[in-house]
């Protein structure tokens, strides 16, 4: 495969961006090589500078749920920039857009907009603390909340990819008050409870890890941390960045039955644009500002563009909602084709799926925490990222980071994924 254009643009862009990216990952550190620079993106492909064109696994790190350029919402993007592309000001589609929200996913009495899963999390904490009084907070490790100092503690994701062991510039103080916990381990929460009694504000977690590849509560573990907040008048948290209207109509509060106190969201609710949100429980919500005295605020909150994009999407989703099934039923179909596949070669795998969201692990054993993802064979998925990238398939450029899967991708476009597999591990 010629990625001639891509190979000059990386070299060109290292001269003006750090790293030649504006996000870590997209560097390719962690599987090395050179990254593909994208042109564009129709359904369930892409299309680089070099005219080579990739089934996409990531689907912008998640949004693109229905594939990209999603002609409802790109005709609504189109209608609306006519407008203008931001006031500043009160707009009657916030107001449609919260009320959407609120008619799909439960526990939200009210909810703020904001640009980003890392300014709704960050925002969600410091809240949390307003309401509680109290300063720590427990996080779990491999858990990725936004790049906020008090989350970059064994933080997984783009940290665990570059091996950044600790993050300079976030003080002492900071990461005092940031416990971090095994995740799937509630004796570790209960001894950090005990250990601070009434000084913590909130828990944290994403109900399905993504961002150490995508790893799943173990039955009974988010019922016992939302046992454990009542109990203790602890803040819980569900950082739905990823898992929001993806793996469900009402995220994994509805998948797993499980009532949060606060949810962070971003991802779909923005279909691609910059977007995210925090909502919960009016006793908690009111004490934001303008109705209480813990400030938040920005001056693309509730951006217009952005608004009309993610109202379209979600609104698609609500009135869809056979989707859901579709998803997981095309998640399941390549879970097991490629399952056979590795079990066939003799390669041990672990993979992890639910929904729409799914990750291989090169591991012999099950991954249900941090200590297992980073126990698996990492060399070995760089091996694997890289033959399928040269066979035209668009993989997270990490082993720690979760596949996403759009309900653009059809049976061939999986079995392509199948049989490129297994003509892969054939050479191995």
């Amino acid at each position: 495969m010629n990625i001639s254009k891509s190979e000059a643009l990386f070299s060109r862009a290292q001269q003006s961006l750090p790293g030649g990216v504006n996000s870590p990952v997209r560097a390719f550190k962690s599987v090395g090589g050179t990254p593909v620079f994208i042109r564009k993106s129709k359904g369930a492909y892409l299309y680089d500078e070099d005219d080579n064109k990739y089934i996409d696994y990531i689907n912008s790190w998640g949004p693109m749920i229905l594939g990209h350029a999603f002609e409802p919402v790109i005709e609504a993007i189109q209608k609306k920039a006519t407008d203008s592309t931001s006031f500043g000001a009160p707009t009657e589609l916030e107001i449609e857009m919260a009320e959407l929200i609120k008619s799909m996913a439960p526990n939200i009495d009210l909810i703020r907009m904001v640009s980003s899963g890392t300014e709704a999390c960050m925002s969600a904490i410091r809240l949390a603390r307003g309401f509680t009084g109290r300063n720590k907070f427990i996080k779990f490790e491999g858990c990725y909340h936004g790049h906020a100092d008090c989350f970059l503690v064994k933080a997984g994701s783009g940290i665990a990819t570059l091996n950044i062991q600790s993050v300079p510039g976030v003080t002492t103080g900071v990461a005092n008050d940031t416990l971090t916990a095994p995740y799937n381990n509630l004796e570790a929460v209960q001894q950090l409870i005990a250990e601070n009694k009434n000084q913590i504000a909130a828990i944290i977690i994403e109900p399905v890890a993504g961002n150490m590849g995508c790893v799943l509560p173990q039955k009974g573990f988010l019922e016992g941390l939302r046992k454990i907040c009542t109990e203790e008048n602890i803040v819980f948290i569900f950082d739905e960045v990823m898992t929001g209207f993806r793996l469900a109509q009402g995220g994994a509060q509805e998948l797993f039955q499980i009532d949060a106190d606060l949810v962070t969201y971003g991802k779909v609710i923005g279909a691609g644009m910059p977007v995210g949100a925090f909502g919960g429980k009016l006793e908690i919500m009111q004490r934001i500002a303008p109705l209480g005295n813990v400030y938040q605020a920005g001056t693309l909150s509730g951006n217009p563009i952005a608004m009309i994009a993610g109202y379209t999407l979600l609104q698609y989703l609500k009135n869809n909602p056979a989707i859901y099934s579709e998803l997981d039923e095309k998640a399941t179909y390549l879970k097991n084709g490629l399952l056979k596949v590795f079990n066939n070669a003799g390669i041990p795998v672990s993979i992890n799926q639910t929904g729409s969201m799914m990750s291989v692990f090169f591991s012999a054993t099950p991954v249900n925490n941090f200590t297992d993802a980073s126990a698996s064979d990492i060399s070995k998925f760089n091996t694997y990222f890289h033959a399928m990238l040269e066979a035209g398939i668009y993989l997270p450029p990490s082993g720690y980071e979760s596949w996403f899967l759009s309900n653009a991708l059809n049976l061939d476009d999986l079995n392509a994924t199948i049989d490129t597999t297994k003509s892969t591990v054939d050479k191995w």
